[in-house]
């Protein structure tokens, strides 16, 4: 008879179980139960093979992590000698803690042209998972989303220094002039479900990641990612925050191609920075969302932070474990004094000035 026991989930192990037993053993008979006297030998058989049943799958629990261990999982290696933070692509396995919002928004340092300074709320309990991937193939392309969620409470932030920015264009603000439409802040506040969506070709069996699209609003929940944009003007001797608004943030995509880096961006709603949450601030900015949609032009990104997305897409279509970021030169530490917290002074070729918001 063969038993089939279920170790793990992904093994299994037949055990073959001999219908008669007997052992010639001294002063008793072939045909007599050796184990207990006097109990008929299919009991006893039974009693024995459950035995042997339960001792193999308390071994089997032993032998789990072994088994996990002896294949361990690839893992993408980082770019850089200095890295940034690595992220779990566990695919909800074990009910992972998962990771801090944080390191899943890593990118945003990478990516952006300006210093940028990150903080989470104190309290803040907001995790990022990766919860399953779906794949798609043709012959010649292939596309796999992964389904992730944001959990817990809190915010998590980056803010662009723009004081270079200001310095760099000192002159023309001086004469009036506008730095036009500028990025300065990136807000995750909350929970929400969102997929990452990895389009790429195949040539020659190799894979080509050719875009990479995020999408905060999956499952119609609401994106709790928002972006900050403002204007700066040299007014009465200051250099002023001047047309700030916030935009929710639906999809950034990430695509291969020629020329400058550049990240797509669509929002669902746009408005000013003073106005209210209610109704009907809510749906003038769903209507200026779409609008927005219709004339946001791509924005130019730093190429290290490009290539960490499409590289980010790479771990994910191969099945790796983990995935490790490059290190982002321009993210100002914790313990440093951030020139965007409070008013942003900077220095002028000619004297000291403040960039008031």
């Amino acid at each position: 008879m063969g038993v089939e026991i279920p170790i793990a989930s992904q093994y299994r192990v037949s055990v073959a179980i001999p219908l008669q037993i007997s052992y010639p053993v001294a002063r008793m008979s072939e045909r007599q139960n050796q184990f207990s006297p006097g109990r008929p030998a299919s009991l006893e058989v039974r009693r024995r093979a459950s035995l042997l049943l339960m001792s193999l799958a308390l071994l089997a629990n032993g032998l789990r992590p072994a088994l996990s261990e002896a294949t361990p999982p690839p893992i993408v290696a980082a770019t850089d000698a200095a890295t940034g933070p690595t992220i779990q692509l566990d695919y909800a396995r074990d009910q992972s803690p998962g990771n801090p919002v944080a390191s899943f928004m890593y990118f945003v340092p990478l990516i952006s042209p300006e210093p940028v300074s990150s903080s989470t709320s104190p309290g803040s309990t907001q995790a990022a998972r990766v919860l399953s991937a779906r794949r798609k193939d043709t012959v010649d392309s292939f596309v796999v989303t992964c389904e992730f969620e944001f959990t817990g409470n809190g915010s998590q932030q980056s803010i662009l220094d723009l004081a270079p920015t200001v310095r760099r264009n000192d002159r023309e603000l001086r004469a009036g002039g506008s730095t036009g439409r500028l990025l300065s802040s990136i807000t995750v506040n909350g929970s929400c479900r969102g997929t990452v969506e990895v389009e790429g070709t195949v040539s020659n069996n190799v894979e080509t990641v050719r875009e990479v699209g995020l999408r905060f609003n999956a499952h119609r929940t609401a994106s709790p990612v928002s972006i900050g944009l403002c204007e700066i003007r040299y007014h009465e001797g200051e250099f002023r925050r001047v047309n700030e608004i916030v935009a929710r943030v639906n999809t950034l995509t990430f695509r291969r191609g020629p020329g400058p880096p550049k990240m797509e961006v669509t929002v669902a709603s746009v408005k000013n920075k003073a106005a209210g949450d209610g109704l009907w601030q809510n749906l003038k900015g769903s209507v200026k969302g779409l609008a927005a949609n219709l004339l946001i032009d791509p924005l130019t990104v730093e190429a290290v932070g490009h290539r960490a997305m499409l590289d980010f897409g790479g771990a994910l279509i191969s099945g790796a474990a983990t995935f490790t970021f490059p290190c982002a030169t321009n993210l100002i530490s914790n313990s440093s004094t951030s020139t965007n917290v409070g008013p942003a002074r900077i220095s002028s070729p000619r004297r000291s000035e403040t960039v008031t918001r």
